[in-house]
């Protein structure tokens, strides 16, 4: 998919070529180099508090011993019987820290007095799959055990992120489903990274700013490792799914030029077939991540407000009550 100047909406394209500039990596090694740069960079910002909200960290032990870092964020004033959400930052499977995403957990804070615990998993360029996705389900599974003590309800656990974040939200859903020992109320999987395979028509030769067809390349290869080009589990690339049944009732949504808009839109197709509500939204002329890289874009705000009117109305209508035969 050639993306053209004038196929990006007007209060992006600006701000959009610029990072691609800042951020430029026109090769495969030059791409793992700049994510080892990145982490680097965002150690210092770890346990970074954020205004307005309560922040804390816990450490949780892992099956192989060492710990894992999660990051808590809840309304200044004391909560009982709150949503929980468990929310997986982006980064290509890559980099980035939960930090880096307050902003959001502060709308969703402010929308619903909601908890959200962001789990710092760990990154590609440090162990590949299922490394993060064993975080993301250790971390919800803590969630469930902890409901009581984190003051949020165990049958309104929920799940979301975005791209890798919302990749891993779609695996975790797929996961947690299967195992049957903690259930979902609803995922919200905003502009999902979903399909290794890039054979879709916006994830082939797409040359948009911010995520393009190479970056998706070579996220891919870092994030699967030995697995790339082979036969991949449905819990590594969710949309190698078959089956979508008794999935829990999802929101998202995507820009019209980026990557991820086909595999995106043939994720909702299939939990809509599958009898799964969605709330979904497609914004034309939006690059990857475009809400995150001009927020104050009118395309920006349309999909803010979009994300935080179907986040009250799942939370209004949507729980999932946990089985009592599998809790500790």
């Amino acid at each position: 998919m050639k993306v053209t100047y004038k196929m990006i909406d007007k209060q992006l394209r600006l701000r959009g070529f610029l990072y691609n500039l800042l951020l430029k990596k026109s090769s495969e090694e030059k791409y793992i180099k700049f994510m080892h740069t990145i982490k680097k960079q965002t150690e210092n910002r770890k346990g970074q508090k954020v205004d307005g909200l309560h922040f804390t960290e816990q450490w949780i032990a892992r099956k192989d011993g060492t710990k894992l870092r999660i990051c808590i964020y809840k309304p200044l004033d004391p909560v009982q019987s709150a949503p929980g959400v468990l929310w997986l930052h982006g980064g290509g499977y890559s980099q980035g820290i939960p930090e880096l995403f307050s902003a959001t957990y502060k709308r969703l804070i402010q929308a619903r007095n909601c908890v959200v615990i962001a789990p710092d998993y760990r990154l590609s360029i440090e162990a590949p799959y299922p490394a993060a996705l064993d975080d993301c389900y250790d971390t919800l599974l803590w969630m469930k055990d902890h409901a009581e003590e984190l003051g949020i309800r165990d049958d309104q656990l929920i799940a979301g992120g975005e791209s890798a974040g919302a990749g891993l939200t779609a695996a975790l859903t797929l996961l947690a489903r299967d195992r049957g020992e903690v259930n979902i109320a609803f995922q919200m999987p905003l502009y999902p990274m979903l399909d290794d395979r890039m054979a879709t028509e916006s994830a082939k030769d797409n040359n948009a700013p911010i995520w393009n067809s190479n970056t998706n390349r070579w996220a891919w290869k870092l994030y699967l490792g030995e697995l790339f080009g082979r036969e991949v589990p449905v819990y590594a690339a969710a949309a190698r799914a078959t089956d979508y049944s008794k999935l829990p009732p999802a929101i998202t949504f995507v820009g019209d030029i980026e990557p991820f808009k086909d595999e995106t839109v043939e994720y909702v197709k299939n939990l809509e077939q599958a009898g799964v509500p969605v709330k979904f939204e497609l914004f034309k002329g939006g690059y990857h991540g475009f809400d995150i890289i001009n927020p104050n874009a009118e395309l920006s705000k349309k999909a803010t407000a979009f994300f935080i009117e179907s986040f009250n109305y799942a939370v209004d209508h949507y729980f999932a009550e946990q089985n009592q035969q599998v809790k500790d």
